[in-house]
């Protein structure tokens, strides 16, 4: 028998519109007590409806993401600061890959600036971001595309990236383990993300601290695979020896923004 409330009902369809529910808004909405909240917010999350976060929480799902809106506004500022400090790292004249997410994109955004790249993606939203700008070149994977977020991915996109050996790869995760595993939702979407990794000669991650708090099915590979790892903060001192052992160069933009 369901046992959620009407009110808990829509604390999790808002938190599938918008990404996230914070504590002080809800209490406004509903007019009830923070504390009221907060014990919807825990019931909510003891059944893995929703994950908390500082303040507040967000959707939680171990099968099926959240919503491309959605995950555009989770961990924005973040996201931003992330994609700064990666484009900083690609030099003008280079040639790279960037995959899907919405923090890939950010990378994208800040890549604006530079001169002579040649940008590969089987992400539709960084092509229309970055084919008006005459100094890049922009070239997409052909293949099936994923309505919800314009994602191109599949077997025809992971062959069709095999033709080139680009300079640096910008990939995202759905999740991360503390043990180092990249994860995400979408089998097929993995598929081009290993090849992306196989098929570049440093390989960049760029992934806020909520993915630590999330979990996806798929594997993707591991942070042993990765060159730079660049993030707005690591989980622990543990994740960061973990980077330290396998070579990986940890990147923390140590945003002073409200966590969301």
């Amino acid at each position: 028998m369901d046992q959620t409330t009407d009110r808990q009902k829509e604390i999790i369809e808002i938190a599938r519109q918008i990404g996230r529910v914070m504590v002080d808004e809800l209490a406004a909405r509903f007019d009830m007590t923070p504390q009221t909240i907060r014990r919807d917010l825990n019931e909510l999350c003891e059944r893995r409806l929703l994950s908390r976060i500082h303040g507040g929480a967000i959707i939680a799902s171990g099968v099926i993401n959240a919503s491309y809106d959605a995950r555009r506004f989770i961990a924005h500022s973040e996201k931003q600061a992330i994609g700064a400090a990666a484009a900083a790292l690609i030099p003008s004249g280079a040639s790279l890959f960037i995959n899907i997410g919405t923090t890939t994109e950010e990378v994208a955004r800040a890549l604006s600036g530079h001169q002579d790249l040649l940008v590969i993606t089987n992400n539709l939203n960084v092509a229309t971001m970055l084919y008006p700008n005459p100094n890049i070149e922009v070239i997409i994977a052909g293949g099936p595309i994923r309505r919800s977020d314009g994602a191109i991915v599949g077997e025809s996109a992971a062959n069709f990236i095999t033709q080139f050996k680009v300079d640096y790869a910008i990939i995202g995760a759905s999740a991360m383990d503390k043990d180092g595993a990249l994860l995400d939702f979408d089998y097929r979407e993995v598929r081009v993300s290993k090849t992306i990794i196989e098929n570049a000669r440093m390989v960049i991650l760029v992934a806020d601290h909520l993915k630590f708090e999330r979990s996806a099915p798929v594997r993707i590979s591991h942070i042993s695979d990765i060159d730079v790892f660049v993030t707005d903060r690591s989980p622990s001192a543990n994740f960061s020896s973990l980077c330290s052992n396998n070579s990986v160069k940890l990147i923390e933009t140590d945003v002073s923004s409200e966590e969301v």
